[in-house]
């Protein structure tokens, strides 16, 4: 099942996607809900609610193009990241960590796509754009194990891991370098868990179509189950929470490390089976 955030008239509204189509679930019987709660509803309403949809007639179905797309969850609890989790053989992060680096994405940097991010300069003229698959939780998950780790997703969506590069936010600063307002477009849609399998997808992110990450989530060091299992530990997990699992190397090419996002960029990340992020620079 696809899954979409539309913004109409009456703010953000969960949305079943089909194709090149879309159908406000609240349609299903009249009450509007959001992925948040969605995610937390369990598999009986996803199937009465997939049920209705295949009955609905094409012409209740609106046109993608033309819709504006917000955040796939626009009101996440949390927003939690994973660092250096893409194993380069040969390079700096071969070896496996003890346990994941983790920290944390302000919920209200999340994006939508097709957004115009625009920020202070001043604060930080260094930005980059990194891809990364987002996990988003379903039944709330607190001190899981591993093996029962994967019942808590509740699906898949892109994230752009927007993120300072100047020292004196990326040295000691990550939450504040990674938290401006629109720092985090996740989208455009959600793959539901059950028909995702996330272990060998392609990803990759392009500026103005040019390559700078291709990865693959085979080279993750931590497995999505790890990672839940090890931040539900700690911290319950909620329905509707994000993990950003990572992001492969940048590539050597015709964007070198030292250039970043510039007015006028459009930066559009891609993972397999989800489908494409874009942000234009401003």
């Amino acid at each position: 099942m696809r899954l979409a955030t539309i913004i109409d008239g009456d703010g953000p509204v969960a949305a079943l996607v089909r194709g090149d189509a879309y159908l406000p679930l609240a349609h299903a019987d009249g009450r509007a809900r959001s992925l948040r709660e969605l995610a937390g509803a369990g598999s009986p309403e996803l199937d009465r609610l997939r049920t209705w949809a295949e009955s609905q007639p094409d012409e209740d179905f609106r046109t993608l193009a033309t819709a504006r797309l917000g955040p796939v969850v626009p009101d996440p609890g949390a927003v939690f990241a994973i660092g250096l989790n893409y194993a380069a053989p040969g390079g700096a992060h071969a070896t496996r960590p003890e346990r994941p680096y983790v920290y944390g994405k302000l919920p209200a940097s999340v994006g939508g796509h097709g957004d115009r991010l625009r920020w202070d300069r001043s604060l930080s003229p260094n930005v980059d754009a990194e891809v990364e698959l987002g996990v988003v939780i379903g039944a709330r998950a607190h001190a899981v194990p591993v093996e029962q780790a994967m019942r808590h997703v509740f699906g898949y969506t892109c994230v752009d891991d927007i993120s300072s590069r100047d020292a004196w936010l990326d040295g000691d600063q990550w939450l504040l370098g990674k938290s401006m307002p629109g720092f985090c477009p996740v989208g455009p849609s959600l793959v539901t868990a059950d028909e995702l399998d996330p272990t060998r997808l392609r990803l990759g992110c392009t500026v103005n179509g040019v390559a700078i990450q291709d990865g693959s989530t085979d080279q993750l060091r931590f497995s999505i189950a790890e990672v839940v299992a090890f931040l539900s530990a700690h911290v319950p997990l909620e329905p509707g929470d994000i993990i950003a699992t990572g992001t492969p190397a940048r590539l050597a090419g015709p964007y070198p490390p030292d250039r970043h996002l510039e007015p006028g960029d459009v930066a559009t990340v891609w993972i397999e089976g989800i489908g494409e992020l874009t942000t234009h620079i401003a």
